[in-house]
């Protein structure tokens, strides 16, 4: 299976946080912004380059399956001007489009599994394919970032600030946050965007505590000049992307280039979810339990990004249910879960 991707442009919050820097910017003159960029971030969940002692400091040990932990689809609009970004949660049921085994050379024909397998299965390519197939988005690039440039990214920036207005305890991570204000540093980022089990809100409200942190990601990005300043970013785009053993999407100089062209997008112009789900499929023999998406309700949230519009109304300010529950929500924007 071969895709095209190749674009001149990147997204710039994909920077951090690992995965996650992402947002920025300044609008792009007309003639070099024809039309929106949809891109998708994946968080994978290989930690084979993150030593043992690291491991065991920040409870990032097991087994790792191959999968991508994060799948986050990123809209960049024409005027470069709004982000939207939509999360996908890792058990959600796809359709793993026909393809052809990487290994074996043998083809494999479409099959349902759930939605993090895309990327064990085919890489990156077929991670694209099965989003595409789920959601009608063209996704014209990709990036991959695995727990260890995630870390050194984070460094590489000094840190991130997060706040929480309660406490967050995972038996898992052994996050243990207060009510307060922290900046955490690669390791302790990690914990934060991997913890799961705080609250029964489950991996929901680990999808919200990542939109919180790409929101801080950005706000830090900003208030250092960082995203303008090519020497500097120049360091945490070589981090972010890694020796080159890994196959990405993006060229540092797309990186680069976006970075500084979404300089000044803010917070408010930042709008984040989840794919609307409507509850649990059955049990699939060999793949378990799966959400189900509210197909009607996913289908027009695609469609106003198909069509370059917004997904929180204008003039209104949603603002973000903590612990999220599992009916649908609306979209927020970046300031709504930002630390005041």
């Amino acid at each position: 299976m071969t895709i095209k991707r190749s674009l001149r442009v990147a997204v710039p919050a994909l920077a951090l946080a690992a995965t996650a820097g992402l947002i920025g910017g300044a609008a792009l003159p007309e003639r070099q912004a024809p039309r929106a960029m949809n891109f998708l971030l994946m968080g994978t969940d290989g930690r084979d380059t993150i030593t043992a002692a690291e491991k065991n400091k920040f409870h990032a040990g097991g087994i790792a399956c191959g999968c991508t932990d994060v799948l986050m689809l990123v809209h960049v609009s024409a005027r470069r001007d709004r982000v939207s970004v939509v999360s996908l949660p890792r058990d959600s049921l796809a359709q793993i489009p026909a393809h052809r085994d990487p290994v074996t050379g043998k083809n494999v024909p479409l099959h349902p599994a759930k939605i993090n397998a895309a990327y064990e299965e085919g890489g990156p390519e077929l991670a694209l394919a099965t989003v595409e197939s789920m959601t009608g988005m063209e996704i014209d690039s990709y990036l991959q970032v695995d727990f260890r440039r995630f870390m050194d990214t984070v460094e590489q920036v000094g840190g991130v600030e997060v706040c929480t207005a309660r406490r967050l305890d995972d038996p898992a991570t052994k996050l243990s946050l207060a009510p307060g204000t922290y900046r955490l540093n690669g390791g302790q980022s990690l914990q934060y965007v991997r913890s799961r089990k705080v609250d029964t809100s489950a991996d929901l409200g680990r999808i919200q505590r990542q939109h919180r942190f790409l929101v801080a990601a950005l706000r830090g990005l900003q208030a250092d000049g960082r995203l303008t300043d090519p020497d500097a970013m120049g360091r945490v785009v070589r981090t972010l992307l890694g020796s080159g053993r890994v196959e990405q999407g993006f060229a540092a100089l797309d990186l680069l280039e976006l970075a500084a062209e979404l300089n000044r997008v803010p917070a408010s112009a930042t709008e984040f979810t989840t794919v609307p789900v409507a509850g649990f499929n059955p049990d699939l023999p060999g793949i378990g339990s799966t959400l189900k998406w509210d197909r009607d309700k996913a289908a027009r949230m695609f469609d106003d990004l198909r069509r370059d519009q917004p997904l929180v109304a204008p003039g209104t300010d949603p603002r973000p249910q903590d612990p999220p529950g599992f009916a649908p929500a609306p979209a927020v924007r970046g300031s709504a879960l930002a630390c005041a």
